[in-house]
């Protein structure tokens, strides 16, 4: 078994936020065998029947297990997954609960009560960093093509049929059990252009056709791919509205692994790794922040940066992804600057690896890899 220390180390600290923990990622992300990993845990596996019968009674379970570390794999199998959490960490503080889940809380219905303030969250994301060291193979284009799924980035080659069978088992498993969508080829046939148009622009109309359903399916249609993690919706960041482009958010693909399969990318060109490593550092920076609380920039002339972080009481982070350092064209860093001329002005590119600035009159920008970009905003 690989140990992902520094997830683990993540888990441990949530543990000691709150004695209930949520642990949300997409299917085969690797929650299961994280939570296996940990020592001195008590597993429940909540797909299996003679499992869930076993939590029919929350009471008599958490009397058994008093004072334990107990996971609750899946748990939004259970028909009523939050009555149990929340009498856990009401009536029994002493016992520590990880509950696993493919959504965010309260995605659904079925999620009656969002344990708002009472539990600790955690978002498992595709491989990290940190992940490529833990299962010793850092290397970043095979994680852009085969993807940050554990399974996906160790088969031996590209694993074409598993892109299918981890979508059917996403309709069947998550979507039937959180949602009851009707119309599963509409869906998925949804999902599949977002993830072959990744990183571009939405326009819901634009979809109408090709799912054969309404805008307003549409729009409900994203807001299930966002909240089970398939897509991120990256909104706008503007203070001038009057000069900026307020509306159309930004989708991308969860993992880079899908985005190419979806675009029939079975080797990459050196005109891909650009759009690819965008998708890594937005990867790093949920992982590592814990948030989807990242914008994009856009003025009404064209200009653009990839990923802005707004942050109370300092200037927002602009960040412009490159693959190579040479690449760089600042001039939307500068028209950015011009809007905000406090801003942290950043470009991140695969191939600098001691950080470095260039300096105008006008402003500053600070060149430097991902590692340091992630330290300096965590630090």
């Amino acid at each position: 078994m690989v140990h992902r220390e520094w997830w683990q180390e993540k888990l441990e600290s949530a543990w000691n936020e709150r004695s209930i923990v949520w642990l949300s990622g997409v299917r085969r992300a690797g929650k299961t065998l994280l939570c296996q990993s940990l020592p001195d845990i008590d597993y429940f596996d909540c797909e299996l029947p003679r499992i869930r019968r076993v939590l029919d009674d929350p009471e008599d379970f958490l009397d058994q297990h008093r004072g334990r570390r107990l996971i609750l794999d899946e748990i939004h199998r259970l028909p009523n997954p939050s009555q149990l959490l929340k009498i856990a960490a009401d009536h029994y503080r002493d016992t520590k609960v990880i509950a696993t889940g493919s959504s965010t809380l309260g995605a659904s219905r079925k999620f009656r009560d969002t344990l708002a303030g009472r539990k600790a969250e955690l978002w498992l994301t595709p491989m990290t960093g940190e992940d490529l060291s833990a299962f010793k193979k850092p290397d970043l284009r095979h994680r852009m093509q085969y993807g940050g799924l554990p399974p996906f980035f160790l088969a031996p080659s590209i694993p074409e049929p598993a892109f299918q069978e981890w979508m059917d088992a996403y309709w069947a498993k998550d979507i039937q059990t959180l949602f009851r969508l009707e119309r599963r080829h509409s869906f998925e046939r949804f999902a599949e252009l977002l993830f072959a148009q990744s990183g571009g622009l939405f326009e819901a109309t634009r979809f109408t056709r090709a799912c054969e359903v309404s805008r307003q399916t549409i729009m409900n249609y994203l807001a299930v791919l966002d909240s089970t993690y398939l897509v991120h919706v990256i909104r706008p960041f503007s203070t001038h509205r009057t000069t900026e482009i307020i509306a159309a958010p930004k989708i991308y693909a969860f993992d880079t692994g899908f985005a190419c399969y979806y675009r029939g990318w079975t080797s990459l060109r050196q005109e891909d790794l650009g759009l690819l490593w965008e998708h890594l550092v937005l990867n790093e920076l949920q992982a590592h922040l814990q948030t989807r609380k990242i914008g994009y920039w856009r003025d009404k002339h064209g200009h653009e940066i990839d990923f802005v972080l707004a942050r109370r009481g300092k200037p927002p982070v602009a960040i412009e992804c490159k693959w190579s350092a040479d690449d760089v064209d600042l001039t939307n860093l500068k028209a950015f600057s011009g809007r905000y001329p406090n801003a942290d002005l950043r470009v991140i590119a695969h191939d600098v690896e001691r950080s470095y600035q260039r300096r105008t009159e006008a402003y500053t920008v600070t060149y430097s890899g991902l590692k340091t970009l992630i330290a300096s905003l965590c630090g």
